[in-house]
This record gives C-alpha cells, sequence and structure tokens, in this order.
C-alpha cells in the first residue's frame, strides 16, 4: 500500500507528526489534506490510536470510543485523575452545590469582573500552600504555562530552558522572544554554559530559567535548589512546572519543591489543576502584589481568557482540602503502592520503564513501527494507554504512558500488565512477519472490538521474561 502526495510518503509504520508541521504550497486549507491523508493511512490499518473518547467519564475502567466511533472497553491507564478525586463524593457535591449558588459561568477575565470570592479565596489557598504572597489563577494549565513566560519576557530577554520542557512552555518562549536557549536535560552544568556566554555579551536583559519539578515523558526531576542558585549567581528568574507532582507526592503533597527543601524559595512557580485536582485551570505563584498584577494586565491568557468558572475554583478549593487532610495522606499512600506495584510487575515481564516512581509508567518500547503495532493491539485486548512517540520524545524511542490513578485496584494492575504484555507478544510477531514478507501493509486492518476483550491467559506471567526489541 503506497500513499503518495506531491512530497509526501505515507507509511503507515513510519512517518510522524513532524513531517506537517512546515508544509509546502500557498493555499492554507487544502495543503493540510496531507497530513489527512497519512492519518487515514494509519486508520486504514488499525495504527491511529489517538483522538479516543470515554463514554461515561475517566475512571480507572471505563468505556471508550475511537475517533472512528467504534466502542471498546477496557481499564484505564490514559487519564489524568491521579488521587481519584474525579469521582470523589465530596468534589462532586462541591461542583453541584456551587452551580446551584453561583451558576456556571464566570462571564468575565480576572481583569473585568470574572473573578469570585471562590476563586480569591483559592488564591490565598494555594498562597499559603506554597509559601508565597500571591498567586494568579489562570483559566488552563496551559495558559498558565504560556503566560507566565508571554507576560514575563520580553523580545531582548533571554530564556534558558531543559529541551525537554512541556509544549505550553516551549511555544510560550518562542511567542516571547528569539533568544532562547535550550539546555540538555536536567544538565546544571550545561544551563551554566548558556547563562555565562548569555551574561558574556548581554549583562543589560533579563534570562528566565525554566524547568519543570517532574517531566512527564521521563518521570525524573531536576536539582531545583542548584537551578536557584544558578539564577541567583547570573542575575535570571527561575520559573518551576509542578503540574504533575503538586498534590500527590512528597510528605505532605508538596511535590518534589517539598521534597527538595524550596518551598516559598522557587522565584515563580506555575501548575495545573488538570492532574491532580479534578479540574481545568493553573496558577502563577510568585513573592509580591507586583508580579500579580503584572500578570493579570500582561499575560495575555489572563488578561483575555474568562477566568475559571466558580465550579473549578470551588473543586479545586475542595481538593486542596482533601489533600491537606490524612484522607490525602491514605490516597497518596495507595497511589504509591500501585505506582511501586505496576513498575514491579512491569519489570517482572522483561518491560523497562523510565525514571523514578511517580503516577507516570512510561514503558520503553524503542521503534516507532513496533509502539505503533502495540497500539493497533490494545484496544482489543480492553486497555486504554497512550502511545507517545516522535516528536514528543526522541525519534526510536517510543514509549506508552501508563497514568496510575490512586483508585487503580491491583485487579487493575494485574489485568494492565497482562494485556500489555499480550500486546507486545503480538505485535512482535506482527513485526516480524512483516520484516520477513510473510505480511503485508495492506493485510493489516483494524482488530474488531468488543467490549467484553477476551485476554490469552499465556499472555503475560508476571516473572515471564519478554524483552522488547
Amino acid at each position: 500500500m503506497s500513499y503518495m502526495n506531491h512530497d509526501f510518503h505515507f507509511d503507515p509504520l513510519g512517518g510522524s507528526m513532524k513531517d506537517f508541521r512546515h508544509l509546502p504550497g500557498s493555499n492554507l486549507l487544502s495543503r493540510v489534506e496531507a497530513f489527512y491523508q497519512w492519518q487515514e493511512a494509519r486508520r486504514a490499518t488499525g495504527l491511529w490510536p489517538l483522538g479516543r473518547s470515554t463514554e461515561e467519564g475517566a475512571f480507572s475502567r471505563c468505556t471508550a470510543r475511537t475517533d472512528e466511533g467504534e466502542l471498546f472497553s477496557g481499564v484505564n491507564f490514559a487519564s489524568q485523575d491521579y488521587l481519584s478525586l474525579n469521582s470523589h463524593p465530596a468534589i462532586l457535591e462541591t461542583a453541584i452545590e456551587t452551580m446551584r449558588a453561583y451558576g456556571v459561568h464566570s462571564a468575565g477575565s480576572p481583569a473585568l469582573v470574572g473573578n469570585t470570592s471562590l476563586s480569591i479565596g483559592l488564591e490565598r489557598k494555594i498562597g499559603d500552600f506554597l509559601g508565597y504572597d500571591h498567586v494568579a489563577l489562570y483559566p488552563t494549565g496551559w495558559a498558565a504555562g504560556f503566560g507566565v513566560i508571554k507576560g514575563l519576557v520580553r523580545p531582548n530577554d533571554h530564556i534558558v530552558m531543559d529541551a525537554l520542557s512541556h509544549a505550553c512552555l516551549q511555544e510560550g518562549a518562542q511567542a516571547a522572544t528569539r533568544n532562547v536557549h535550550l539546555f540538555r536535560h536536567n544538565r546544571v552544568d550545561h544551563a551554566r554554559e548558556k547563562l555565562e556566554k548569555i551574561r558574556s555579551i548581554d549583562t543589560r536583559n533579563g534570562i528566565l530559567i525554566v524547568t519543570e519539578s517532574l517531566f512527564s515523558m521521563d518521570s525524573d526531576t531536576p536539582d531545583i535548589v542548584a537551578l536557584q542558585e544558578l539564577a541567583h549567581e547570573y542575575g535570571a528568574t527561575l520559573v518551576v512546572d509542578v503540574a504533575h507532582d503538586l498534590g500527590n507526592l512528597g510528605p505532605t503533597g508538596r511535590g518534589f519543591i517539598e521534597m527538595q527543601d524550596m518551598l516559598g524559595k522557587v522565584d515563580v512557580v506555575m501548575g495545573s489543576f488538570s492532574k491532580t485536582f479534578a479540574s481545568n485551570g493553573g496558577f502563577v505563584a510568585a513573592r509580591g502584589r507586583a508580579i500579580k498584577e503584572y500578570m493579570r494586565y500582561y499575560s495575555s491568557p489572563n488578561t483575555f481568557s474568562n477566568a475559571l468558572s466558580p465550579a473549578s475554583a470551588a473543586i479545586v478549593s475542595k481538593a486542596f482540602d482533601i489533600i491537606t487532610s490524612a484522607e490525602g495522606d491514605e490516597l497518596r499512600a495507595k497511589l504509591m503502592r500501585n505506582i511501586l506495584t505496576l513498575r514491579g510487575m512491569l519489570g517482572g515481564c522483561g518491560l523497562e520503564t523510565y525514571g523514578d516512581p511517580s503516577a507516570i509508567v512510561c514503558v520503553k518500547m524503542g521503534s516507532e513501527a513496533l509502539a505503533r503495532l502495540v497500539s493497533r493491539r490494545l484496544p482489543s485486548l480492553g486497555m486504554l494507554s497512550n502511545l507517545v512517540e516522535f516528536p514528543a520524545v526522541p525519534k526510536g524511542q517510543a514509549r506508552f504512558r501508563l497514568q496510575v490513578m490512586a483508585n487503580h485496584t491491583q485487579h487493575d494492575i494485574v489485568d494492565a500488565t497482562h494485556r500489555l504484555t499480550a500486546a507486545i507478544a503480538e505485535a512482535a510477531a506482527d513485526k516480524e512477519a512483516l520484516e520477513s514478507g510473510r505480511l503485508t501493509i495492506d493485510q493489516l486492518q483494524p482488530i474488531a472490538l468488543t467490549e467484553e476483550p477476551a485476554v490469552p491467559e499465556q499472555a503475560a506471567t508476571p516473572g515471564a521474561e519478554r524483552r522488547v526489541a
């Protein structure tokens, strides 16, 4: 099966999203057809894993649809609900009561009557939680990441950023200045080289250092202490994105800035509510009202987007109450037990995982071709998991990102291990058949889905060695 369109060759097992980022042609609408043809080539062979939706919510087990509308059911390790607060009774009751009392809409930006007593109270609660006197809220976590950079940095300033920083941070940097300097992942020495070079030629303009407290593709963390010291040494400002660990890691749920004794000591902290706090939204925390006020009027996602809805503000506030309670301690302990159990079972089946224990358990695949063949098998085996490939991760380092919830049961974890291992075994056989010529791309078809998948009993026994080529 050969898919051709001018300069593009559409191989369902090859190519990447990056191939279609910069498209040739003068017609802005027609030239996007190339991406759609590549997407369709993958759909025709069952190799398109994106665009799925849940039928009734992102729970630990759920029914989902492909982007073509086919139903399937399975264990869900694809959704971000680390402490399982999405279905917590107190969260649900808070949402209902708040909508009855406040309505459903903020009806304005934070600069123009969009805030409520709930959002003002949430700002204070986050500030107290992290050790800052001022917090600005944003409508999404993405907006907070983009907005804090675009709000603070001007065209003559510089940004020194970890090369694996989230897309919202990367795009905020590109929108703010041409002077973007990427340093090798978690390499403080390389960040120092960048800063030294900048200050050798420019002592007048600002420098923003950008990193994350927990990187979502590698489940690792930087030396935040060293980066803050570096910022002080070179007259720079440090921003740390705490989206993935805030609330769910650390002795009291304050994540790696707590574990590295940096509460209230980082120049600027930004985060998202969409991983642990059962809501959309994000925040920027800093010392001094001047920064908050500047963000309100010069950070465009804060100025020109509607504020958090009253229900979202109330939900996040209730989530903080749970996180800081004894129940929060129990949920974090349960989450960590699940994380360690899953990593241990995957390792027992010969599968490697990235980084350190966190709610993000990324399983190494290697080649994009194998990973896509695995993703083709997973729905029919009854599992939801997100395939991550180039350019989100380096070429040849494709992986499945399993996102663990506190209310995943032991049975869920066993099922996930069995089903993923079964999919890998079947995909490896497909790959070998394709490479030997016994199977062609034309013969690959989407696998029939069922709401009650059957998993071969011999597919995965913890302890059985199945290594990924």
